[in-house]
């Protein structure tokens, strides 16, 4: 089996309302599809949806990688042999995860076709029966993102993943009010997207946090700076999570070595893909630190080929997918059962791509043929 045709899909999702973090405000999200076909006639389906803040890597670069470089590079190429598909594009392009993302999640989509099983089979098999969804609340007022929570608890959710990361004392109102609307029995996990800069700015903020029992604390400090994690995981007993400053082996290594954080947030746009992602969770998992799968924002696509690893994995102990919910037209049937993601026995991703919405949400695209 080998690859005889790659289409690139540049699109732009339609959100229900804007998705607004720290560092940016999204009214739709950008995200690259690409359509593999084999030789056989197998297709597979890809996603990447990059981030200059987080993956350094812009959609039309992303575009313009995959179509000029990447695609024509794996026509020929065996499916199935993850390894050197990944050990090839490392050699093109340093870094550029999420185009490699895009890749690596179409080849396990046909693979899992090919063999007639679901892509958590392909990872070790299924270990986890179902994962609950965590409810995201962007940046707001206090009394907006408050009334969301609520009403969201209404709905079945009993978690919160609270975007911050603007002045600490303002974050620190929001989280109240949350905290105050929710009650004591929701999880509220807090965001900051590197938000806070640095350690003492952290510390400040966790110490008017002491008493409202966050799950944990995600990514407070500049990506970059690993001693600042250090730092504060020595001298708070809140649990931290690192997200942008893990991209690959180098910084779990260094992660690891310096017991920087309690647990992890694994992106396959971060990383490069379900393989990349596969290494991570294993280098993790040894070291005895948690494991989440977060998001990039993705499509139906990429967010399944996230719950496969997740649902593969012991060691992961969280999912933060939650793109499909927030887009008002998806170009995937990726079905949740809130509060929970229950994955299909599907082959493959088990998504049903829509060929009609991903012309329509198109921008531009092109074929890569021999």
């Amino acid at each position: 089996m080998k690859i005889q045709q790659i289409e690139i899909f540049a699109i732009h999702l339609p959100l229900i309302e804007p998705f607004i973090i720290s560092y940016a405000t999204y009214d739709t999200m950008p995200s690259i599809i690409l359509k593999v076909t084999t030789d056989t006639g197998i297709i597979g389906y890809g996603e990447a949806v990059p981030d200059e803040h987080v993956t350094g890597e812009s959609w039309d670069s992303t575009y313009a990688l995959l179509k000029n470089q990447l695609a024509p590079a794996m026509i020929g190429e065996n499916p199935m042999a993850f390894e050197t598909l990944h050990d090839k594009m490392n050699k093109i392009v340093k870094d550029a995860p999420a185009a490699k993302a895009a890749i690596d999640i179409a080849c396990f989509d046909i693979v899992g076709k090919a063999l007639q099983v679901p892509v958590y089979q392909l990872l070790g098999g299924r270990y986890h029966e179902k994962f609950p969804i965590t409810h995201v609340l962007s940046i707001g007022t206090p009394e907006a993102m408050a009334k969301e929570a609520a009403q969201r608890v209404e709905m079945g959710y009993e978690s919160f993943k609270m975007k911050v990361g603007t002045e600490v004392m303002n974050d620190v109102a929001r989280i109240k009010a949350v905290r105050e609307r929710v009650g004591e029995n929701i999880a509220i996990r807090v965001d900051v997207n590197q938000g806070w800069g640095n350690a003492s700015t952290t510390l400040r903020g966790l110490r008017a946090l002491k008493d409202l029992n966050i799950d944990w604390l995600e990514q407070p400090v500049v990506s970059d700076d690993i001693d600042g994690m250090v730092e504060v995981k020595s001298k708070s007993d809140v649990t931290l999570m690192i997200d942008e400053g893990l991209r690959g082996v180098r910084e779990m290594r260094e992660i690891i070595a310096k017991r920087a954080a309690d647990k992890v947030n694994i992106k396959l746009m971060k990383c490069g893909g379900i393989y990349p992602a596969m290494k991570l969770a294993v280098m993790a998992e040894m070291a005895g630190i948690e494991c989440q799968i977060g998001s990039m924002v993705e499509s139906s696509v990429g967010s399944a080929a996230g719950f496969h690893v997740a649902f593969s994995k012991k060691i992961m102990t969280s999912v933060e997918l939650t793109g499909p919910l927030k887009f008002s037209k998806d170009i995937g049937n990726l079905r949740y059962d809130i509060p929970y993601i229950c994955l299909n026995e599907q082959a493959g991703l088990g998504v049903d791509v829509d060929e009609a919405v991903l012309q329509e949400l198109c921008k531009f695209s092109t074929i890569v043929t021999a």
